[in-house]
This record gives C-alpha cells, sequence and structure tokens, in this order.
C-alpha cells in the first residue's frame, strides 16, 4: 500500500517524525506551483530562496534513500495546482492514503479538508512538529480573561517551558521585560558584525520562473543570493548571531541607520518560517549561550520574546480569528498605496531607506516594518488589505500566519484593538531618535507646517482628530487628546490643511 505524504514549502524540517525511517511505502511529494507563487506578488527573492531550499530539502531526503516525487515549477507534468498534480499522483503511483502536516495558512488548511471529498482514498493530517503551541492553546488562555495581550501569554510560556526562570518561578533577572533597555541609538559603535550570510547562485531557477512567466517584483542578484536555503547553513547563522550579534542585539534592537541596514540583528526569520530550524532549538541556544558567556539579560530576553512570546503569539491570534481577520478595517480606510511603494522614490528619507532597502534585501526589522512603513500607511489612511499584501509579498520571512496579524492587527490597528492596547503611531520625532534618517531628509523633522516640514507631523495629529470617536476613550491616548484639546483653533487648522495637502498629493511626497 502506498501512502503520500505531501510537504510544503515552508514545511522543511528534517527533524519531523516522518523522516525517521525511509519506508517505501511512503511517498513524499513536494511541488512548486503558480497557485503559490501567484496568489499575491511576491519579492523575486522569496520566490527563489524557497524553491531553492525545497530543492535542497528533497535532494536530502533523496541521498537518505526516501521516495520523493518532486515537480518543479517548469515540470511538464506540473498542473500547477494542488487538487490537479495530487490527482494524477494519486492514479499514477497507485496511492491508498494521503497524509499532510497541518498548513500554516488558513486558506490551505480549507483546501486540503476538502482532499476528503475531492480524493476517495483516507485524507490524514498532523502536527508540523514546529511551534511550542498548538493553534488553540492561545485562545484557551485567554477564555477567562478580559484582555488578550501578549505579555500574560510571554510569562505562561516562559514558566511552561522553563525559560529565564528561576527555582521559585519568578523570573532571572527579577523582571519579565527588559524591552526598556532595548532602545538606544547606533550611532556606530559598537562596530556592526559583517554580513557572513551564505551565498548562492540561482540562476538555473530564475531563468525557470522566468521562462515560466512567474509575477514578481524587487531586486536580486541571481548568482548571489545571500539567504540560508539548508538547516545546516540556518544552525550556522543561528551559531554565527550569538557569537558575534547578540550581545548588542537588545541596546540597538530597534534602532536604524542608513549606512547599516542589518545592524546586530539575527536574519532567522526565514530558517524559522520555513521550519529549517525550530523555536525550541533557537531559544534553547541562546539560554546556553547566556548561561556560558557573560551576555547582557537585555539583550537575551529581549530576543527570546520575540520567539518564545511574540511569535507563538501571533500563531494564535491568526487562529483564533480566522477567517475574517483579513477582511478587518476599524478606521475604513480606503487610500490606494502611492507608487512609491513599489520604487522607494519618495522625498522622505526614513521612507526611502526602508522601502529601497526592502526592495533590495526583502527584508526589514520589525521598527522599519512598524515606525516607518506602517506608521505612515496608517497616519495616511491606506487600505489595510493593499498594506497587508503588500508585506506578504516583499518580505523574505513573510508568511500569512505571522504576518497578516503584524500589519493589520499591530502595525494597522484594523482589528480594533484586538491585538495593539493603542495604534502605533508617531509624529517625525521618533524616527529622529531611533536613527539617523532625519538628518539627510528633504524635510524638517522638527516643522509641522509648511513647504518643508516633515509630512509625519501633520499626518500624525490628522489621524487623532479624525477618529477621535474611535480612539478617545482609549486609557493610553490620554495624553494625546489632551494635547490636541489644548491646541489652539488656528494651529489645529494649520495642521489639518497641511495634512490635507500631503495627502492630496501623496505620490510627491
Amino acid at each position: 500500500m502506498k501512502i503520500l505524504r505531501l510537504i510544503l514549502g515552508d514545511q522543511l524540517n528534517s527533524n519531523h517524525s516522518w523522516f525517521k525511517d525511509s519506508d517505501h511505502d511512503y511517498l513524499y511529494v513536494m511541488m512548486e506551483i503558480k497557485d503559490e507563487t501567484n496568489y499575491v506578488k511576491h519579492h523575486i527573492q522569496k520566490i527563489l530562496a524557497i524553491f531553492a531550499a525545497m530543492r535542497h530539502f528533497n535532494h536530502e531526503l533523496q541521498i537518505k534513500n526516501f521516495n520523493t516525487l518532486y515537480l518543479k515549477i517548469s515540470d511538464e507534468r506540473n498542473k500547477q495546482t494542488f487538487i490537479k498534480n495530487l490527482a494524477w499522483i494519486v492514479e499514477k503511483n497507485n496511492v491508498h492514503k494521503i497524509e499532510y502536516q497541518e498548513p500554516d495558512e488558513y486558506r490551505l488548511d480549507a483546501l486540503f479538508q476538502g482532499f476528503i471529498n475531492h480524493f476517495n482514498i483516507p485524507v490524514q493530517s498532523c502536527s508540523s512538529e514546529h511551534f511550542y503551541a498548538n493553534r488553540e492553546s492561545v485562545k484557551e488562555f485567554f477564555t477567562d480573561k478580559k484582555q488578550w495581550r501578549m505579555e500574560y501569554f510571554y510569562r505562561h510560556m516562559r514558566k511552561k517551558h522553563n525559560v529565564l526562570m528561576e527555582p521559585d518561578s519568578t523570573p532571572h533577572g527579577g523582571k519579565w521585560n527588559f524591552d526598556a533597555d532595548n532602545r538606544k541609538f547606533w550611532n556606530g559603535e559598537p562596530k556592526a558584525a559583517s554580513d557572513l550570510r551564505p551565498h548562492h547562485n540561482l540562476e538555473d531557477i530564475y531563468d525557470e520562473i522566468k521562462k515560466e512567466k512567474i509575477i514578481f517584483f524587487g531586486n536580486c542578484d541571481v548568482k548571489n543570493v545571500r539567504w540560508p536555503i539548508s538547516r545546516q547553513e540556518s544552525l550556522q547563522l543561528l551559531d554565527t548571531f550569538i557569537a558575534t550579534n547578540l550581545v548588542y542585539f537588545g541596546d540597538y534592537q530597534d534602532a536604524m541607520h542608513d549606512q547599516n541596514w542589518f545592524l546586530f540583528h539575527s536574519f532567522l526569520s526565514f530558517a524559522l518560517n520555513t521550519k529549517m530550524i525550530s523555536p525550541m532549538e533557537v531559544v534553547d541556544k541562546v539560554q546556553a549561550a547566556y548561561q556560558e558567556k557573560d551576555l547582557p539579560i537585555a539583550s537575551v530576553e529581549g530576543f527570546i520574546r520575540q520567539i518564545l512570546g511574540w511569535r507563538e503569539y501571533i500563531r494564535g491570534i491568526y487562529w483564533s480569528f480566522m477567517p475574517g481577520y483579513e477582511s478587518n478595517n476599524f478606521f475604513s480606510h480606503r487610500r490606494p498605496l502611492p507608487d512609491w511603494f513599489w520604487s522607494g522614490e519618495t522625498r522622505m528619507n526614513c521612507l526611502a531607506t526602508a522601502i529601497k532597502q526592502s526592495l533590495d534585501q526583502s527584508y526589514a526589522h520589525h521598527i522599519q516594518r512598524l515606525m516607518v512603513v506602517g506608521n505612515f500607511a496608517l497616519l495616511a489612511g491606506l487600505k489595510p488589505e493593499e498594506v497587508h499584501h503588500w508585506y506578504l509579498g516583499i518580505y523574505i520571512d513573510a508568511f500569512e500566519w505571522v504576518e497578516l496579524p503584524n500589519t493589520l492587527g499591530m502595525s494597522q490597528y484594523a482589528d480594533g484593538g484586538q491585538l495593539a492596547s493603542k495604534p502605533y503611531v508617531s509624529s517625525a520625532s521618533y524616527i529622529n531618535k531611533m536613527s539617523n534618517y532625519c538628518k539627510s531628509c528633504h524635510y524638517d523633522f522638527k516643522k509641522r507646517v509648511g513647504d518643508n516640514a516633515c509630512p509625519f507631523n501633520s499626518l500624525y495629529w490628522n489621524f487623532f482628530a479624525t477618529h477621535q470617536d474611535k480612539l478617545a476613550k482609549n486609557q493610553r491616548l490620554g495624553i494625546v487628546y489632551n494635547q490636541l484639546k489644548k491646541m489652539d483653533t488656528k494651529q489645529k487648522q494649520q495642521l489639518m490643511e497641511q495634512s490635507q495637502i500631503f495627502l492630496k498629493n501623496i505620490n510627491a511626497i
């Protein structure tokens, strides 16, 4: 009896129980299909890296004597959909059962559950064996609680998995969270480590993608793609981060600089989200390094919080509110993305830097995504769905389960506060505080109105004035609305008029 096991492009977990032995009764199937490349426009580096990682994973399975069937994007047999490909594979190989690992995206989960009705053979799902928590853990945790907040779940996970905990169940270092220590400005010192990511010539895959007329955007040196495509490379990247950058990660994790786009970040998110490495081994290695070396608790806790806290919590949010979460639009924002979202050609240096970097690298760190690009998108009233599709397409690590809540919830507040306790917006002062972007900008970050006034300033006050009915009762915004109330009528009018000028001419900002 032949059993087909379907592996997705973000399920490259060689430690999964499926791979304990190479029983030839199992046929392991992987496929590159246009249904997955074209449902949203993707960055070329994202497509290349995923295809390369998939092919490497398949090659390693073959070396280990597993029975595999791999459909490249250019394969003449490839029908370019899961259903059509599986139909002929099942028939040709006399398959009596289909098994699959739970997908992390709702649309695929719904599609795969439909296999039961489509194929006249048993269909069975199993865990991907990757995350700390299951899909329902977050929802179950907050069943009897008034507010859903990551911090509560994070503390629960710390205790449950004994991470950075004392024997008496108190947090190591005396505090659960050292976020207040993670906001230093980087002025060039300490010197950031060199970019030590691997190098790959993926010209052959690129030629296939072009031949098959796959839709993509972004920039790429196809002979020198810098993302890990194997478990070995991913583990090496983790070890390098721990050895060189972790010590400074905490201090400068929110910093931005136009001369150094990677600073002290790990670049592990792509490896994690394709499951080449697991969150458990990342957290365990970081915690072990902390115990062995003299590393700052703020760096270690800050990094672990992103994985054990935020990443697991975000996944729980996604599965708690899908389907439908993607349609949230709390502020009824409708403005389309400015043209320069696809080029970076804007006179606002912070946005030009962050977007051009994203187009060049398929990467931006969380503050660039949240407080530069996301901040502008919310203040300008851009349509959340379009913002979501842009983030999903452009970033190498963006898979819907992690990207959608971060974009619609955290960045755009489109869920009305389910994820974030307040809209994460700021005037130009924050960007100036955390970066050097403002120093070489066409606009003056200090000015609110006038020809060279920074758009962030008037848009900030326009946003709060426009949405006062929805936000004024938020306790975390009391100071903002007190300031708005104290503002004289003329000043307020000037700010509103200035904001409308910017919005009317948004493509020319």
